[in-house]
């Protein structure tokens, strides 16, 4: 018996064309270099967060000096989770990243609490999050003296959310090319704020690089580290697309290293621009940092900041709702997520009840316009959900040690990283109680959720009505799962 080949072969029809075999076709594959790697993750992480941040960061640290050593804490703290991540990725090959990993180690029930977390609270807020900072430096040309009104900064960020659930529930190509305009923008502005910030360190400015009234307060500083994690965010990305990546245990670890370093680089020169020109009560004082560094220097040129910041806070908003199918897919494998949010429209070809879950989900966190309390949420679900993954290194390591690793980490990076995640998610409990309670409120309605509609047999009845609630649902939407080759 021959042996059966596997390699790319196209089989004439009758009438002279050539089609794919479909068995050799279905299927990811590895087309992914060590430079795709890299800008995943550069584009993954640099959004909104360092022209929020800041803000943040300096409100709990007190000082200037103290936090750029948040800034750079935070990048290294990124590289440790991402190294981390690294052993996982290619011992787990799996679609879902840390869900997968957690899927594997921990069990169903814990797998589905990172799901909910992600998917309830992460991606949503974080969309919200983006699309309010999109307002706000928007309408900032035009409140130059204060605050932009709390209601319209609200609807406006509702309006950036719907436009782009629309162009994304209409069309795909649309959605990519929103993606690729914008993408640049965010990268322009950085460039200008690093190079201005040079200029005037090369003039001497360096009058507020101190650490003058630093916070000893560690509760404090702890919950200064979910401003500055926040702005990293993103670094696990590729692990989600690992079984895309050529030669992953070469690539992912090279990927990391040069990706988080090249964008904490960039982030701490951003911070020491700001400061070079702004006081720490400027930065306080100010909704939108970036466009009060640029009223201070580029006088009528100044608007290219808050134009270009708004660019790339939309693209990000864009961004999210572009790549959230990925996971509810994921789940949806496992039986863990509705199938509907895994189909495509007939027509249009696009994840449309998964965008529409996502904006109707961002539209519910607009109750709250404060921006540091939803980054609060979604610090506190986040940094325990990769505690979590993180976790799975060392009890891996223990339950089943005979797994191939081509990549071992030493032992101490995840048990500090442990460490580190119990330190900036418990120790803010004392001084944001509200916030953090919030957060564990959302994430605890997980519990009933799976113990109801996954955990528990469901009568016949039931199913029975939630298969015709699903056919509805697929009829008004017009959606079907994409194998159907009537989707095709």
């Amino acid at each position: 018996m021959t042996e059966a080949k596997t390699d790319y072969k196209e089989v004439p029809t009758g009438d002279g064309e050539e089609i794919k075999k479909e068995d050799e076709v279905v299927g990811l594959k590895p087309k992914m270099t060590l430079l795709n790697g890299i800008t995943v993750i550069v584009g993954s992480i640099i959004g909104s967060g360092i022209f929020i941040s800041p803000k943040g960061v300096l409100q709990n640290t007190g000082s200037v000096g103290l936090s750029l050593i948040v800034w750079i804490t935070s990048g290294l703290f990124s590289m440790v989770g991402a190294y981390c991540y690294a052993e996982l990725g290619c011992m787990i090959q799996k679609t879902g990243a840390d869900y997968a990993y957690i899927m594997v180690t921990f069990g169903p029930f814990l797998a589905f609490m990172r799901l909910w977390v992600e998917c309830i609270i992460v991606r949503p807020c974080s969309q919200t999050i983006v699309a309010l900072t999109f307002s706000v430096y928007i309408m900032k040309p035009f409140f130059p003296t204060c605050i932009p009104p709390d209601e319209s900064a609200r609807l406006l960020a509702a309006v950036c959310i719907l436009v782009l659930t629309f162009v994304n529930c209409w069309n795909v190509k649309w959605a990519t090319r929103v993606q690729d305009i914008f993408t640049g923008a965010k990268l322009f502005a950085l460039a200008v704020i690093i190079i201005t910030g040079f200029v005037q360190l090369g003039r001497g400015e360096t009058q507020y690089f101190n650490f003058d009234k630093s916070e000893t307060d560690v509760t404090k500083i702890a919950l200064s580290f979910y401003s500055g994690l926040f702005a990293y965010n993103g670094w696990n990305y590729l692990n989600f697309v690992i079984e895309e990546l050529k030669d992953p245990v070469r690539n992912l670890p090279k990927a990391i290293y040069i990706s988080i370093s090249l964008v904490t680089i960039v982030y701490v020169l951003a911070n020491v621009a700001f400061y070079t020109t702004l006081s720490p009560a400027e930065v306080l004082g100010s909704e939108a940092v970036a466009v009060t560094f640029a009223n201070r220097l580029y006088g009528y040129m100044a608007w290219i900041m808050p134009f270009f910041v708004a660019c790339s806070t939309f693209g990000a908003v864009n961004g999210v709702l572009l790549t959230s199918s990925r996971l509810f897919y994921a789940g949806a494998m496992e039986g863990q997520m509705p199938e509907i949010l895994t189909m495509i429209q007939v027509k249009r070809m696009t994840p449309a009840p998964a965008v529409l879950f996502m904006s109707f989900l961002s539209l519910v966190y607009l109750g709250s316009s404060n921006i540091f309390a939803l980054i609060s949420y979604v610090g506190f679900a986040t940094w325990i959900s990769i505690g979590l993954a993180v976790l799975c290194v060392p009890w891996l390591r223990w339950k089943a040690p005979d797994l191939e690793r081509p990549i071992r980490v030493n032992l101490v990076w995840p048990v500090l990283y442990i460490i580190a995640t119990i330190f900036i998610t418990i120790l803010p409990m004392w001084e944001a109680p509200i916030e953090t309670g919030i957060g564990v409120g959302i994430i605890s309605t997980g519990i009933p959720v799976y113990l109801i509609f996954i955990k528990m047999r469901k009568p016949v009845w039931v199913k029975r009505n939630l298969s015709k609630l699903d056919i509805f649902m697929q009829k008004i939407m017009m959606v079907c799962q994409p194998e159907n080759p009537a989707c095709l």
